[in-house]
């Protein structure tokens, strides 16, 4: 996709310039693996621990010097082999072609009118590079024997299509020809660019992502060069930490969940020409067909001759575009701060607050989001703060007062209140905690709109502050909404106005309407942004998204993560590990309608 990655036209060597011996490399390889193996640093001193695998990378990446496989030429290059080959194996061709749309970089463009819902793209099976196609090409038998190969399908599918590339007569040299030979993901980011992105909340996602990838290069380097089921791969010869991030980066910005041929399970998948779509806010459109055994994509909107055509790629935060996709969309509908919040185990009114959450279907730990909108929290949000601001009083009477468990389906309704107290008290709270969370940042955000009008700003750079000043204006809003609503309701108390009550019949009603929900309705439809972020892991298989009755899918952005640093544990404890990793979003299941 054009905006994910802005395309630098490289020229390598044929050698490298400063050529390690092997015994060097691998005293190299270990010094990094160890390093990326040890626990987690203290906190504050994740910075410190960055650099220095990042100094050991970089003394790496200068001894690997021109060994990376790159083709002659620009991807522009290569579009009409792509096209051609596209049409040549049963995708659609018609209504769009390949251009550039400045900063966003290269995306679709429509060559004729196209309505809203109809279906201009389709992409058939064999067009995709897949788990499932990697199990049957060289990468197989070593796939059979490694553990981790089998349990992170998203590493599997980066070093397929390094043996792909390496391949001159793979069938699908004309896709990998056409992908960027660099991307805007934080692993490419300079160490001034990644400093712009200290103090905020996706640093430390940026850390790991970093970390992780060099543990995985690192242990894969010696597999690739010990185990006897690689021998046969052309990797053996050079395999760079370059290669590594190109195909992470590649994985990472476009991967996306699809029905097995027998539609039993999902598996991983890249999409040739659908992934040159870009984003923008809208309706996930794309879905898999498995009658037909093809991706198939509807029209977002109406599209006139020469508009670019785009698609939804989720409720993603910007945090999480700028991590996984390497851009920031401005006009995110969906951007969101995290905010951990918890009642303390030590509180005397610990107990009576949990019950209170259990019974809502809350955690008493968990992360939350705000939003920009107004209000700037979720139904889950502000349930959590009113039962956690709740004197015990409330509590009792949330517990075993006249209606009790109706009155646990109104927590999450703002047009209810627990009472005028409790609503000065939590929306003091917020205010205090967004205050609170704008000081930790090192700058203002004036001075980021300062830096922002640098004419000579890089790119990245760019990215990472616009991310910056972002957060802030979200908490900044946080600020305004928690004061005026405060504000608001202490007239309210001093006015002596009527507290808001719902009858119990409009209650039963309310709870009869969702009989298979175990939570209260006003909680049921919880925001996306909060469920996702309180798993950190993203969509698990079988969360598949259904829309109109079709089964949809966005575009992929789960980064590789977590290798292990001993072989003696099991796949299932790392596809555990792995699966919970803040910095991983899987994408949405496919299934058939």
């Amino acid at each position: 996709m054009g905006k994910k990655s802005r395309v630098k036209t490289q020229k390598w060597g044929t050698g490298a310039t400063a050529m390690a011996t092997p015994k060097e490399m691998l005293s190299l390889i270990s010094e990094l693996l160890q390093k990326c193996s040890s626990a987690a640093p203290p906190p504050g001193q994740e910075w410190a621990e960055y650099i220095q695998i990042r100094s050991l990378v970089e003394k790496i990446r200068k001894k690997q010097k021109g060994l990376s496989v790159m083709f002659e030429g620009t991807r522009e290059t290569y579009f009409t082999e792509l096209m051609a080959w596209a049409a040549e194996n049963g995708a659609s061709c018609e209504g769009f072609e390949i251009c550039h749309f400045g900063e966003e970089g290269y995306g679709l463009k429509a060559t004729r009118d196209i309505k809203a819902e109809e279906l201009f793209l389709w992409v058939p099976r064999k067009m995709l590079m897949t788990v499932e196609s990697a199990k049957s090409s060289v990468l197989g038998p070593l796939y059979l024997q490694d553990r981790i190969l089998q349990a992170m399908g998203n590493v599997t599918l980066a070093f397929h299509l390094l043996c792909e590339r390496a391949n001159p007569n793979s069938f699908w040299q004309p896709y990998i020809k056409t992908l960027p030979s660099e991307y805007d993901t934080p692993l490419y980011f300079e160490e001034e660019e990644v400093r712009h992105l200290q103090a905020t909340q996706a640093i430390q996602d940026v850390f790991s992502q970093y970390k992780n990838t060099a543990r995985q290069y690192a242990y894969f380097y010696k597999v690739i060069q010990t185990h006897p089921s690689a021998s046969k791969l052309s990797l053996k010869d050079a395999f760079t930490f370059d290669d590594y991030r190109w195909a992470v980066s590649s994985v990472m910005t476009r991967q996306n969940q699809i029905p097995t041929e027998d539609g039993s399970r999902v598996t991983l998948a890249l999409i040739p020409l659908w992934d040159m779509c870009n984003h923008t806010n809208g309706l996930i459109t794309t879905g898999y067909n498995l009658e037909d055994d093809r991706c198939e994509c509807v029209a977002l909107q109406d599209y006139k001759k020469d508009d670019q055509i785009y698609i939804f790629y989720g409720t993603r935060s910007n945090a999480e575009f700028v991590i996984h996709n390497g851009f920031f969309y401005e006009a995110n509908a969906h951007d969101r701060v995290k905010i951990k919040l918890g009642v303390s185990k030590s509180e005397r009114l610990y107990a009576m607050k949990a019950e209170v959450l259990a019974r809502a279907g809350i955690p008493s730990s968990s992360i939350f989001a705000l939003h920009g909108a107004d209000p700037p929290m979720s139904a889950q949000l502000l349930a959590f703060l009113r039962v956690f601001c709740m004197t015990e009083e409330e509590l009792k009477d949330y517990l075993v007062g006249d209606h009790a468990i109706n009155k646990i389906f109104t927590l999450g309704n703002a047009e209810l209140p627990v009472s005028w107290e409790n609503e000065i008290k939590l929306w003091t709270f917020l205010e205090t905690r967004a205050a609170l969370l704008l000081k930790t940042y090192r700058s203002t955000s004036e001075n980021d709109r300062s830096l922002l009008e640098q004419p000579e700003l890089s790119f990245r750079a760019r990215v990472a502050i616009q991310l910056r000043l972002a957060e802030k204006q979200i908490l900044e809003h946080a600020v305004r909404c928690g004061r005026a609503r405060r504000e608001h309701f202490q007239r309210q108390l001093e006015e002596g106005a009527p507290l808001p009550r719902c009858q119990e019949s409009s209650i039963s009603l309310l709870e009869n309407s969702h009989p298979e929900s175990g939570l209260p309705l006003s909680l049921h439809h919880l925001d996306e942004a909060d469920g996702a972020l309180e798993g950190l892991a993203g969509a698990e298989p079988g969360d598949g998204l259904l829309l109109n009755g079709a089964v949809t899918m966005e575009n992929g952005d789960g980064t590789p993560h977590e290798v292990e640093q001993s072989a003696k544990r099991t796949g299932d404890e790392e596809e555990s590990s792995f699966a919970g990793c803040s910095s991983l979003r899987c994408c949405p299941v496919l299934r058939s309608s």
